[in-house]
């Protein structure tokens, strides 16, 4: 089991990047949390696979209809096992 952490940075933010990861990673079996950050960004724990975990990375690239990803920060580790669902932080 791996863990990412990630910031993503662009148009992200009022375009329903948030529930497009939720959703995702809710197909894929994944644990932990997506926010919004006060400076625009959106930032995105997850653990699972590493299969699971490199298609939410490619899906974060894309994200929805309406955002534009300019960079995708990304820090891959062990997982912590410390989340027992994946949900949206408000």
């Amino acid at each position: 089991m791996k863990r990412i952490h990630a910031y993503v940075k662009g148009i992200v933010q009022g375009v329903g990047f948030r529930y497009f990861v939720y959703r995702h990673a809710k197909t894929l079996d994944l644990t932990g949390y997506v926010r919004n950050l006060p400076d625009g960004r959106v930032e995105v724990v997850a653990e699972g696979s590493e299969e699971s975990l490199r298609e939410l990375v490619s899906l974060l690239w894309e994200g929805p209809v309406g955002s534009y990803v300019e960079n995708v920060e990304l820090e891959w580790s062990e997982a912590k096992n410390e989340f027992k669902d994946f949900k949206i932080i408000w």
